[in-house]
């Protein structure tokens, strides 16, 4: 499905992964409009689109001004998709177009309502709020300072953290899956699928998986952890429910913010929302809100 309603000068079609470099100029375009700064990765999309369950072609489009991509969109989940349009070339009904596209490709696939996130007064939001779209949750991202000491966060006597090793992958995958899926309505993401997120993720080394186990040796809780420039990105980390209220958390994430320092972060960031309640301990550890997004969403 292609869009129908673009000046005549555009064109769009399915993406491939071949785009994802240009899918992330985009997104990094915008982000440093809006933002400041730039978060996204191209290694981010490479690795949510290797997933063995995302058809890039039936889930994506891409708008173009001959060869050059000026906005895209996608649908990659249950009741969640992304967009973005290069800040050059806003105001050209790109963006209302890409929401049109998403709603239909929602519908085609079964889906009651689609929505994504925007940062909070972005011209993302001003769209969606004119297109009747509504507030689902509310998001931050936060970053551990530079030259901020990392203070040790002692664990339970018999629990310890280490670098995962290849028999604690499948054991993290469920905690963390587990731990999500608490607050995310969803299906549970196939092993294959998170492996595509984490190990097959462009650029993964060894460090960037961390667990900690419980005093018989059984994974109860894990980080995931890139690096992109001088920045640590906890894109992953969660405790078993049972086990929680013991420091493990904190543990982990120092250990993390540790990691990413030794090699060569300067600072360190997570995102977490509204849903978690887990803001509260971010802060804690001396964790500075950086930006507020807003996730939007309309029925179908």
């Amino acid at each position: 499905m292609t869009l129908s309603d673009l000046p005549d000068s555009l064109t769009s079609r399915p993406l491939t992964i071949d785009d994802a470099r240009g899918v992330f100029e985009v997104m990094a375009a915008s982000e440093l409009a809006v933002l400041g700064t730039v978060a996204i990765e191209e290694a981010d999309i490479v690795g949510d689109w290797s997933r063995p369950s995302f058809d890039v072609a039936a889930s994506t489009v891409g708008v173009f001004e001959g060869d050059t991509l000026l906005g895209y969109a996608e649908v990659s989940g249950p009741g969640r998709g992304d967009a973005a349009v290069h800040p050059d070339h806003l105001g050209r009904g790109i963006g209302t177009a890409l929401a049109r596209w998403m709603q239909q490709k929602a519908r085609e696939q079964g889906q009651s309502e689609i929505g994504m996130p925007v940062p909070a007064g972005s011209p993302g939001e001003k769209l969606l709020l004119s297109l009747d779209y509504r507030k689902r949750w509310e998001s931050w991202v936060l970053v551990f300072p530079e030259g901020r000491a990392i203070e040790e966060q002692p664990l339970p006597e018999g629990y310890a953290i280490r670098i995962a090793g290849e028999a604690d992958v499948e054991p993290a995958y469920h905690v963390v899956e587990d731990a999500f899926l608490e607050w995310s309505v969803r299906d549970k993401a196939s092993l294959e699928d998170w492996v595509a997120g984490v190990q097959d993720r462009p650029g993964y080394e060894p460090w960037n998986l961390q667990v900690v186990t419980d005093p018989d040796g059984t994974v109860v809780g894990a980080t995931h952890t890139t690096l992109g420039g001088d920045t640590g990105y906890v894109a992953k980390v969660a405790v078993r429910k049972d086990q929680r209220g013991r420091g493990l958390a904190r543990g982990l994430l120092a250990a993390a913010f540790t990691s990413a320092r030794e090699h060569g972060a300067t600072r360190s960031e997570l995102a977490t929302d509204s849903r978690t309640g887990a803001l509260d301990l971010y802060l804690g550890l001396g964790m500075e809100i950086d930006s507020t997004w807003v996730n939007y969403g309309v029925t179908l």
